[in-house]
């Protein structure tokens, strides 16, 4: 199995986030490490997202078709076949049964991630649903072979975290540096609003990063504020080195999609903002973990609600100390690992 290639197909632009990418990038990574070879068939890809595989040492297949289509699976089989690839690899929320049904009637071992069952039937070889909503009757119409890998334990993080395993963040008293990651595209500017909300804190010794993903569409607006700000303010796009900048903060916003079982695994306290549908279920239960703070949907805050969430959590080191507790113990960096393990097992 080392010695073979890996096929994954998955999109990523400012409509559909990075996500989808950037889990898949850390299953890849894993793969890669274990001297196979990595190839992504993208119909639509950010060009500064593709740049982030290329400069992984992965090779990108463009695909001219509509995504989730009977003419896409047929080209991802065809890319499969081009480079003999032993798995496929498919994340994205366009890819339904027939897609699985096509890809498996042509002889291909399918891995197929997932979030919240959306597909009518699964005939992958594994489901993978890495969350913690992740439960076994999502999953009734599949075939017997199918292999289902739920919850936590399977979370993937990029290799850049493996040198964080073992670390123990320590938790001030005072909060003094604030993490924003609010995803990759943010087209609603919810970044900006948590800007204004750390504006608004009266204590003026906070340092604020904001993280700005590659296909942001607000990033002038944002270089123009954070370059105008009283605060102290770093704005970084596209960032290589996130497990760096997790360590640095004593606190964050973020997000409530892929970002949490980062943050959680770096056992950074969290408030967490509802950006899509698919993330709404995972906030809740975020919260009742103890992981992170629920701020709900972007759309019905406000700056100053932010702010007095902010404010609550700054003041409440205990919380914070549950928080830093609660996330390792869940998330321990070694998903990815598992997966691979299981693919391999699959495919003797």
């Amino acid at each position: 199995m080392t010695s073979k290639t890996i096929l994954f197909r998955v999109d990523a632009d400012s409509e559909i986030g990075a996500g989808h990418l950037m889990r898949c990038l850390a299953l890849a990574q894993a793969w890669k490490s274990r001297g196979a070879s990595v190839v992504f068939a993208m119909a639509r890809s950010a060009p500064l997202l593709k740049n982030r595989l290329v400069e992984n040492g992965i090779e990108v297949v463009p695909l001219s078709v509509e995504p989730g289509t009977t003419g896409d699976a047929e080209k991802t089989v065809l890319s499969a076949r081009n480079i003999n690839a032993v798995w496929i690899v498919v994340d994205g929320y366009v890819f339904d049964a027939a897609f699985q049904r096509i890809l498996k009637e042509n002889n291909q071992r399918v891995l197929f991630i997932d979030d919240y069952g959306h597909a009518a039937h699964y005939s992958a070889d594994i489901i993978l649903n890495q969350n913690l909503t992740a439960d076994e009757k999502l999953y009734k119409n599949r075939e017997a072979f199918t292999r289902l890998l739920l919850g936590a334990r399977y979370a993937l993080l990029r290799s850049e975290f493996n040198s964080y395993r073992g670390w123990k963040r320590r938790i001030e008293t005072d909060v003094k540096k604030i993490l924003v990651t609010i995803g990759d595209g943010d087209k609603p500017n919810a970044t900006l609003s948590v800007i204004r909300a750390v504006q608004s804190l009266s204590d003026n010794g906070i340092e604020l990063t904001v993280v700005a993903g590659g296909s942001n569409p607000h990033f002038d607006e944002l270089k123009n504020v954070c370059g105008h700000s009283p605060l102290s303010i770093r704005l970084e796009r596209n960032v290589p080195n996130m497990p760096s900048l997790m360590a640095w903060a004593d606190m964050a916003v973020c997000g409530a999609g892929s970002t949490s079982w980062e943050t959680a695994f770096m056992g950074l306290p969290n408030l967490v903002l509802v950006m899509a549908d698919n993330q709404a279920p995972l906030s809740h239960v975020l919260e009742e973990k103890q992981i992170a703070v629920n701020l709900g949907w972007f759309h019905r805050l406000t700056p100053q609600g932010i702010a007095t969430s902010l404010r609550s959590l700054m003041k409440d080191k205990e919380r914070r100390v549950k928080m830093s507790e609660a996330g390792p113990a869940l998330v321990d960096g070694k998903g990815a690992e598992r997966i691979i393990d299981e693919q391999i097992r699959m495919s003797k």
